[in-house]
């Protein structure tokens, strides 16, 4: 990852996790709002709700040793290991984020075990064959070397362990290239969010098939959680939110007038939220 990336995506969430954990909480992810997207329900409730239907997805009954890649506050991390009664390790290039995810385990009672650090998910300080789940959740995004990212999710996963991954991506290309319309729009959603670039959920599952994962299975989820943005934009209105941004920085208040960018994405078929998970065997 370039020294630059590495500091603007630092920076970006050291600036906002704190006004996004006042106005929305712990999980710093999409909401589940049913396979179709119609569902009415609490915004924190969808979030919980998709980390619950991504498990029952991907048919996950029990962990013991569990890391979580882009792990934010610790939201997913915390759930995990409460869930499983399991030990959870979250990395995280934001400093801010590994230590309120550490304050917040210790307020949970869960210090014992999670752990919490700054670390670069294509260079992890761990051994080979160390969790038997690698969960990770809306931070593929963020990697300007897929392969790299996924070998190395791989190469930490124990055999018999599973990898899960979440991820923003665009439209499957293999039909019809991407318009100018749509790299215009891309590169928007990129600058705002400190992106190097997404790929699309079939090119996903060809690298997977590449470094060797099994059982793979993949899907796109994009109409059940593709009401979030709108949720979030609704939210960034009230005067909470509005005092929260100014006080943030420049770089929060961009992302939150920018929150549409997502939304028409979605609408205009452009943004899949993507799935995929398989086996080390």
């Amino acid at each position: 990852m370039s020294a630059t990336l590495y500091k603007q995506i630092q920076q970006f969430y050291d600036a906002s996790s704190g006004l996004w954990e006042e106005i929305w909480g712990e999980h710093m992810h999409h909401g589940y709002y049913g396979a179709d997207g119609t569902q009415k329900k609490d915004r924190r409730q969808a979030q919980i709700d998709l980390i619950e239907e991504i498990l029952q997805w991907a048919d996950v009954r029990q962990a013991e040793n569990i890391l979580d890649v882009g792990c934010g506050i610790g939201g997913s991390s915390l759930y995990l290991a409460a869930k499983f009664h399991a030990h959870a390790t979250g990395i995280t290039l934001s400093p801010v984020q590994a230590a309120r995810a550490r304050e917040r385990a210790e307020e949970f009672g869960l210090s014992s075990k999670t752990s919490f650090q700054v670390a670069d998910a294509q260079a992890m300080p761990f051994a080979d064959n160390s969790f038997d789940l690698v969960w990770a959740l809306e931070s593929g995004e963020h990697m300007p070397d897929k392969v790299k990212f996924m070998q190395e999710c791989y190469r930490v996963l124990k055999p018999g362990g599973k990898l899960i991954m979440v991820t923003w991506c665009h439209r499957p290309i293999n039909h019809s290239p991407l318009t100018t319309s749509e790299q215009q729009h891309l590169a928007k959603i990129y600058r705002v969010y400190c992106l190097p670039y997404v790929i699309s959920l079939p090119e996903y599952e060809a690298i997977a098939h590449q470094i060797g994962l099994q059982n793979i299975r993949t899907a796109d989820w994009s109409k059940a959680v593709a009401p979030f943005w709108n949720v979030v934009i609704d939210s960034a209105l009230s005067w909470k939110a509005i005092l929260g941004l100014l006080r943030s920085g420049w770089s929060t208040i961009v992302g939150a007038l920018s929150l549409g960018l997502m939304s028409r994405g979605y609408e205009r078929g452009l943004i899949r939220f993507g799935l995929l998970c398989g086996n080390k065997l």
